[in-house]
């Protein structure tokens, strides 16, 4: 049975309690730094308060936020508190230790590749701005430059990221305070131009879940770092759902107030705001570049420990560069700068395994069952039907009226991969979970934690 065991679960070192942090040390910085890239709110207002009020639409930044933590970060951040372990270990309960190889294996490490073209289309965009330049040739030189280099330090040196963010995430932050201080003054004679306050509100809450859905799958990675339930909780209601009302929040009244002041074009794009600022306006570009170093860094180094854990023949060094030249395809033909369809392929990617893995998490007695052994083909079923429920509207033939009862597509893949899983998973279709030698925890209660052997 041991030779069945794959080396990425054999040699998997859970983080003992005494490395662990607080979650303000770690989770909450890290999440609310992830909502604080200038991506996440860039394209936010146009499809949201182009139809519905400012009140309407800060309701529907808060809510999302309670759904990303409650149903995308909690269960995935739960198991790496518990375990020490990391994504790609616990998600063999749910997938299989063969299974795990592509899904969340393989899928983390290909997304972080659109995720690497599109951080780097938005800080290099917002570079030409700072610059006052458009020319496509200097645009690609500058992407090829930012993304290699980026891979490079996440390679050599990412625990020097790790420290930067500190600092860095900051830098969002403050701009997104003078955009909004400098726009005040016209949110109040901000009127919405096509009523529609259901399609407004729901449009939120796709953008924000599709955006944070990869991240809170990887809340195990982050959740081993957390000494107890308590961190995992603050980390991700302070991180999650504030980070997501307070940036989305302060860009949505910004560009509100931009265009309520009529200083200039009807624009929604947050970019528009920062260019009423003034003679101030092309160092913000800058600076939003800037912020956008730490989020590369992290994506290219997903990346690279995805392929190099999970196809550890291939050099490390020749998967990584190969997927990097991926993203700099992307980025400079411009398939990377769709922000918002990215964000609904990402939900639709990852909403059906959170919602799978909860269903494990419950089934296993709000606790990590252990590694199942080859494929756990009730995971892969339930991510299978999810994610054709969370891509609908891009199927060619399939009834508008469909897609329409599909809206939000994000929250309708996840229900789907936590109901398929827990139908399928009663009735028996998962293998047997392997011993828990290669399934321990340092947890103190590592009993409760912990399944023993068992067959499902």
């Amino acid at each position: 049975m041991q030779n069945a065991v794959p080396d990425y679960v054999k040699h998997a070192v859970p983080v003992p309690l005494s490395d662990r942090t607080p979650w303000y040390k770690s989770t909450f910085p890290t999440y609310a730094g992830g909502f604080l890239w200038v991506g996440f709110y860039l394209d936010l207002a146009g499809s949201t308060i182009g139809q519905a009020s400012v009140s309407v639409c800060l309701w529907g930044l808060l809510l999302a936020g309670f759904l990303c933590f409650a149903l995308y970060y909690y269960v995935p951040a739960m198991l790496g508190m518990q375990t020490g372990r990391s994504l790609y270990v616990v998600g063999t309960s749910t997938f299989g230790m063969t299974g795990g190889y592509l899904m969340p294996g393989l899928l983390m490490g290909i997304l972080q590749v659109g995720w690497v073209a599109v951080i780097s289309s938005v800080a290099v965009n917002f570079i030409m701005k700072g610059l006052n330049i458009s020319s496509k040739g200097l645009f690609a030189l500058i992407v090829a430059v930012w993304i290699y280099a980026m891979g490079w330090i996440a390679m050599k040196g990412v625990h020097y990221v790790g420290s930067a963010a500190k600092y860095l995430n900051w830098v969002p932050l403050i701009m997104l305070l003078i955009v909004f201080w400098a726009n005040r003054g016209g949110i109040s004679h901000y009127t919405v131009p096509q009523k529609d306050p259901v399609a407004g509100f729901l449009s939120v809450i796709t953008i924000v879940i599709g955006y944070f859905a990869t991240a809170g799958t990887a809340g195990a990675d982050f959740g081993m770092n957390n000494r107890n339930r308590r961190d995992v909780a603050l980390g991700g209601i302070f991180g999650v759902v504030g980070g997501t009302l307070v940036a989305g929040g302060l860009a949505i009244l910004s560009v509100a107030g931009y265009i309520g002041r009529g200083a200039g074009p009807v624009n929604y794009d947050f970019s528009a705001a920062i260019s009423s600022v003034g003679t101030l306006a092309p160092i913000m570009f800058f600076l939003f570049a800037a912020a956008s170093f730490v989020p590369t860094c992290f994506c290219c180094f997903i990346a690279s420990n995805s392929f190099g854990t999970m196809l550890p023949n291939v050099p490390r060094s020749i998967s990584t560069t190969a997927a990097l030249t991926v993203s700099t395809v992307l980025a400079v033909t411009g398939v990377a700068s769709g922000l918002v369809g990215f964000f609904g392929i990402v939900g639709a990617s990852f909403g059906p395994i959170c919602g799978a893995m909860a269903a494990d998490y419950i089934l296993a007695g709000k606790r990590w069952s252990g590694p199942r052994s080859g494929i756990n083909w009730a995971g892969y079923c339930a991510w299978a039907v999810g994610f054709v429920i969370g891509i609908l509207d891009r199927i060619p033939g399939v009834p508008a009226a469909w897609v329409r009862s599909d809206d939000p597509a994000v929250l309708y893949s996840f229900a789907a991969g936590f109901a398929v899983y827990l139908v399928l998973a009663k009735m028996g279709i998962r293998p047997a979970v392997m011993r828990d030698e290669h399934a321990g925890t340092t947890h103190p209660d590592a009993a409760r934690y912990t399944h023993r052997t068992v067959a499902s």
